[in-house]
């Protein structure tokens, strides 16, 4: 990592480069990580009332979360904050994830306690954005077909889904 940057981990709608970018122009793709001992929930409430990705860690054997690795300028650091709700149902928290064999420590937002809500489900445009995500950046077949089978609601402002849709080309007007 340079001086000046730090490397997060995304684990959910911030795996595109497009969504990614949108918030933070300087986020550089550095690769692919595992975060082993976590399960990927879609339990945290957002502000529209539907379901958010999370890491949660597990006893589970074999329970893995994958993502992937950005770098991002130091000076854009409050905008993603800002973007994940930092403070408003995301805490931030450094996490070992594995790139290969190599161990490194990175930034993640993990949803507070207060946000966590079980029988939440995402709307089909953010469940979208981490599958388009996870095919970018070539994650396991059998994880991203793990994601595509999460249950998700359509949100009822059509315009909001369009907008999200966009990022990752699935919507021709």
């Amino acid at each position: 990592m340079s001086a000046g940057h730090f490397i997060t981990f995304a684990y959910g709608s911030n795996m595109p480069t497009a969504r990614i970018r949108k918030r933070c122009p300087s986020a550089r793709f550095v690769g692919v990580a595992e975060l082993p001992g976590f399960e990927l929930r879609w339990h945290k409430k957002s502000k529209d009332g539907s379901g958010k990705c999370d890491i949660v860690r597990t006893d589970r054997p074999g329970a893995s979360v994958f993502g992937v690795l950005y770098e991002i300028a130091s000076h854009e650091k409050a905008d993603l904050d800002q973007a994940e709700g930092l403070g408003s149902g995301y805490d931030e928290t450094e996490i070992e994830v594995h790139r290969g064999v190599e161990r490194l420590i990175v930034k993640a937002y993990v949803a507070s306690s207060d946000a966590v809500f079980p029988t939440l489900r995402p709307y089909t445009w953010y469940r979208a954005l981490a599958v388009a995500g996870a095919k970018e950046h070539g994650l396991p077949t059998d994880y991203i077909a793990g994601l595509e089978s999460v249950p998700a609601n359509e949100d009822p402002d059509r315009a909001r889904h369009d907008r999200r849709m966009r990022l990752i080309g699935e919507v021709h007007a």
